[in-house]
């Protein structure tokens, strides 16, 4: 038995050297894809439409705020219908930014999309269903962390399959240490990183709870983004919860492009191509039913 033992590790040895001494460089040359254009809109209850218009970057260009602005889209036809109102968006003078204050979501609408520049037509739908609501929220400290926890949620689903949910948090107290001492914690709402959305697949109906880590910015130079508290909402902290039922359409977009962030960098992760319901480009027109909900931390 200790011969056939020493056998094995003797074969298992070689073996690893055979693949050691055949390793050699691979270059892998990734084709130029096509220049697209990229929407990122959204329309919410109770606010105006607002989109995005930019080009799309190389696989290897820096993606940052001034690669965004010089690839805006400038001079585009952006028209919204929703079903009883057909307004044309003007643009923010110098950005591919484009808005009206004509009308704003409303729930049970359907809002068409159409954008017209540089030689090509992008089209998409979105709609705002109705709104699902949590039944309560609150704090808890996570397992032994003296001050640190997350934010919990009770929801029951509607029987009605095929609901889907998106989550935001925002932190509104200021800074009472460092740099950025009297300032907001959080200018925006931020979705937890590495999944903001789910659907009712499996628990169509249900009522439970769960939890939500807080998500920053992926650049953000914030102290409390880059210590031991990211991720953790704190001891005193006052945290608006926005709550969003989301159409099927926009929930797959997210879905698959929180999936290929998560598995970026992993070699055992498998390829997910983000699903856009733009039709004749890239990237998301959606719509949110939104709920809020105050919590502070204690």
């Amino acid at each position: 038995m200790k011969n056939k033992t020493i056998t094995a590790i003797l074969f298992l040895s070689v073996l690893a050297f055979s693949f050691y001494s055949c390793e050699k460089s691979v270059t892998v040359e990734i084709p130029e894809s096509e220049e697209a254009l990229v929407i990122e809109g959204y329309i919410e209850t109770g606010t105006p439409p607002i989109v995005l218009l930019t080009r799309s970057l190389p696989f290897f260009g820096q993606i940052n705020v001034n690669a965004i602005l010089q690839n805006s889209v400038l001079g585009a036809t952006v028209i919204i219908d929703n079903g009883t109102i057909i307004d044309t968006l003007d643009q923010i003078p110098g950005y591919g930014v484009y808005t009206t204050t004509q009308f704003v979501g409303e729930i049970g609408k359907t809002y068409n999309l159409t954008v017209i520049a540089e030689g090509k037509t992008l089209t998409a739908i979105t709609s705002i269903p109705l709104p699902v609501a949590l039944d309560s929220t609150w704090w808890k400290v996570d397992g032994q962390r003296d001050s640190l926890g997350l934010l919990w949620g009770h929801l029951t689903d509607p029987d009605t399959l095929g609901n889907c949910y998106r989550f935001f948090a925002r932190r509104i107290n200021q800074y009472t240490y460092g740099d950025d001492y009297g300032k907001v914690k959080d200018s925006i709402f931020y979705p937890p990183t590495g999944g903001s959305v789910f659907e009712d697949r499996y628990i169509n109906g249900k009522s439970f709870d769960l939890s939500f880590p807080r998500g920053h910015s992926s650049n953000s130079d914030k102290e409390d983004d880059n210590n031991d508290e990211t991720f953790f909402f704190k001891r005193g902290d006052t945290i608006v919860v926005k709550f969003c039922s989301i159409d099927r359409g926009h929930f797959e977009f997210w879905r698959t492009e929180e999936s290929q962030v998560s598995s970026n960098g992993n070699p055992f992760g498998s390829p997910q191509p983000v699903r856009s319901n733009i039709s004749g480009g890239l990237g998301i027109w959606g719509g949110y039913s939104t709920t809020f909900d105050t919590v502070i931390a204690q």
